[in-house]
């Protein structure tokens, strides 16, 4: 099993932890996370845009002029693609970009984006992470306290509203709860932060 050391919010070592092999050491599937990623970024997209086709533009509905004998070309609504003014041809419409992966390939997915950063020595596991009140200079505090730089991921388990509060306005820092983690947000980040009861909660989901 892989080993690796704890910290207390002031950077100080305070023992080490054993972490499961089947999480933490697990093969890399580099093209498990890909589909991981792609499916979640494909999942953030709203899919509202919409135009309207000459069908849904208001007007046009009297045939500009009569079909012969004026010299111009022949024309039956005003509305049409090619006039100013007329609908759009073949524009974007309301639609569902959502994907799927089975639940057993997101998982595994989810296991080789968090083994991969205890490979490459991009995990830090702190013993608790909280505080009375939501202050940013604290959270700044025990990350300069852990050397930790660039972007990063703070994972917490349960509430962590203070946590959040604190970590939200660092730039380059975003939180997460154990419950949410997925395989973007582990791989978006350099450095993975997670506090002894979320690594609790993430081998019970995934072991």
């Amino acid at each position: 099993m892989p080993k690796v050391a704890v910290y207390n919010m002031q950077g100080n070592t305070v023992g080490e932890l054993e972490l499961n092999d089947e999480i933490f050491a697990a093969p890399v599937n580099e093209s498990l996370m890909h589909q991981a990623v792609v499916m979640y970024l494909a999942n953030q997209r709203r899919g509202t845009a919409a135009t309207k086709t000459r069908s849904a533009v208001r007007g046009g509905g009297r045939k500009p002029w009569r079909q012969k004998g004026t010299g111009r070309a022949r024309h039956g609504s005003i509305r049409s693609p090619i006039w100013v003014g007329g609908g759009v041809t073949f524009g974007p419409e309301p639609r569902d970009y959502r994907l799927k992966m089975p639940r057993k390939a997101r998982r595994q997915a989810l296991r080789s984006a968090l083994s991969s950063k205890v490979a490459t020595g991009n995990l830090i596991v702190l013993d608790e992470l909280g505080f009375d009140e939501p202050k940013t200079r604290k959270m700044v505090d025990v990350l300069q306290n852990l050397q930790v730089e660039g972007k990063a991921l703070v994972v917490t388990c349960g509430d962590g509203r203070n946590v959040l509060l604190s970590a939200r306005n660092i730039p380059g820092v975003a939180t997460a709860r154990a419950q949410d983690l997925n395989v973007y947000t582990v791989l978006n980040s350099e450095q993975l932060i997670l506090t002894k009861d979320a690594i609790e909660a993430v081998e019970e989901v995934l072991a």
